[in-house]
């Protein structure tokens, strides 16, 4: 497999455009505010993970690219909603204007729906291919339902329902923990495992891999509200100091700073020791989740 998060990341980047079904004339406000996200950069990390997965597995990540770019529709139409007035209501994400400043709230939440129904629409696309070959088309059906599930009221959504919920109200660390670990956490274990799914890995390895991508979907989480403390607007490309303002639940709020960077460590150690049984060949996952743990953008 590839050594390089960039390789990976370049090759999302090369196609994400490409899956876009065509939108009539008449529509096409709709389609520059899907690309205008989709666009704006970001590490294409839940894509990355996907396609390395797959490559760890021994599948072929070309043949992996629609469901790495439905993932990364999936990912950019959850931002493009948290940042509508009516959830997070931010005005900066990836350093330029959120989606809704630029397009309006209306355009801007169907051009989530629309990402979201594509995703699905450029999976089942590429499942119509497979339809003569049985062991092919399970690998693949194993690979949506994942992210499916992961994406839906069972995953992300519950997660952000449940922080929607909360904000200004007194949380323990549990129902902390299940916010983080549905909100954030949810679509990264699927990547995961969706890569894994494709890559035809074995029960081990994904028992494994679905632990480390565990614990790396609660670090990141707290590494971002951790950033949101001390991190360097600049370098984010979004505002700082959001979350307290805002009076939204965080790990640092409920936790507290040094008990937050313990608990990151903490995480980051046990995915590490999820894939120690392969040694150098998890090395391309082993410095991901310790590069994220110390990031500063």
């Amino acid at each position: 497999m590839r050594e390089d998060y960039n390789e990976y990341k370049s090759l999302v980047n090369d196609y994400l455009l490409d899956y876009l079904p065509r939108v009539d004339a008449i529509s096409n406000t709709l389609y520059e505010s899907m690309v205008y996200s989709l666009t704006a950069g970001g590490k294409r990390l839940r894509p990355v993970l996907l396609l390395a997965a797959c490559e760890f597995a021994g599948g072929n990540s070309v043949e992996a690219l629609p469901f790495a770019c439905a993932m990364e529709y999936i990912h950019t139409y959850s931002l493009i909603h948290d940042d509508l007035p009516a959830m997070d209501d931010d005005d900066l994400r990836r350093g330029r204007p959120t989606n809704h400043k630029v397009f309006g709230d209306g355009m801007a939440t169907l051009a989530g729906d629309g990402l979201l129904n594509t995703a699905f629409e450029v999976m089942n696309k590429n499942l119509l291919m497979y339809f003569d070959k049985p062991d092919e088309l399970k690998k693949r059906i194993n690979a949506m339902y994942c992210i499916a599930k992961a994406a839906g009221v069972g995953g992300m959504i519950a997660g952000q329902a449940s922080d929607i919920e909360n904000e200004n109200t007194d949380c323990t660390n549990e129902l902390l923990e299940y916010i983080h670990i549905n909100k954030t956490g949810a679509l990264i274990t699927a990547a995961v495992r969706a890569g894994l799914y494709l890559g035809n890995a074995d029960d081990e390895m994904v028992k494994n891999m679905t632990k480390y991508a565990e614990c790396m979907g609660l670090a990141f989480q707290i590494a971002d509200d951790i950033l949101d403390v001390k991190g360097n607007p600049e370098k984010l490309g979004k505002n700082t100091g959001a979350d307290a303002a805002k009076s939204k639940t965080t790990y640092i709020s409920v936790n507290g700073l040094e008990n937050s960077v313990n608990r990151l460590e903490e995480l980051t150690d046990e995915a590490v020791e999820a894939i120690a049984p392969y040694y150098d060949n998890a090395e391309f996952f082993r410095n991901l989740v310790r590069k994220l743990a110390s990031r500063n953008d």
